[in-house]
């Protein structure tokens, strides 16, 4: 008996610890200072706009769009991050009183300070940030005329969702609200400016390295 107990032990001592470890690794799904998340997937950039001046008058509004969506962020301690949002250029229509007179290009790069509350061991990593975006207009045309856009800065707020499929791939959820306004000039003359303030909605998935 004290044989047979032995060779138990010898042999199934050890295969417990090794399933113990395996499944400690498997639950194991931490972000930890030094990691570094990229995530890729569809934006969309919904304004809130609100214009003036002029463009007040003719009721402009620009439209919606989507493109790809590019997300960096370094962890530099396990809760604290910082978040870099990139983009493909997002291409808008804008009209006045229900007629498109224009059309332009913009990138929106915006940077954060992340937090992300959830213990480093859970799966699901919810995250908040607040942090700066500089938006630049380009390839602006209308058939009224010459049209320039002023590139814009201002505040940025985050929140988004990280879903860990295994250790290293994830899934990802994110919602931005920015402070973006533009004056806008025809041929060299004001006529006001909007206040776009979009809403930025993505769906990503990202590798952590």
């Amino acid at each position: 008996m004290n044989i047979i107990k032995h060779s138990l032990t010898k042999h199934l001592l050890p295969a417990a610890i090794i399933l113990g470890l395996s499944i400690f690794h498997t639950q194991s799904h931490a972000y930890e200072a030094g990691d570094f998340i990229f995530r890729a997937g569809v934006a969309s950039v919904q304004p809130d706009e609100d214009p003036f001046g002029t463009l007040g008058d003719l009721d402009a509004r620009v439209s919606n769009d989507e493109a790809l969506g590019l997300t960096f962020t370094y962890m530099f301690t396990d809760h604290l991050a910082l978040g870099l949002l990139a983009s493909s250029p997002f291409k808008h229509d804008i009209t006045t009183n229900g007629t498109k007179v224009a059309e332009t290009e913009l990138l929106p790069p915006t940077l954060h300070l992340e937090y992300f509350p959830f213990k480093s061991s859970s799966k699901w990593q919810p995250f908040v940030g607040i942090g700066v975006n500089y938006t630049t207009f380009f390839e602006e045309s209308s058939n009224l005329g010459s049209l320039e856009l002023d590139d814009s800065v201002g505040i940025s707020f985050e929140a988004g969702l990280d879903y860990k499929i295994t250790e290293k791939l994830i899934l990802n959820a994110t919602v931005w609200h920015i402070d973006l306004e533009t004056d806008a000039d025809l041929d060299g003359a004001s006529i006001g400016g909007i206040e776009l303030d979009p809403w930025v909605y993505m769906l990503s998935i990202g590798y952590v390295f």
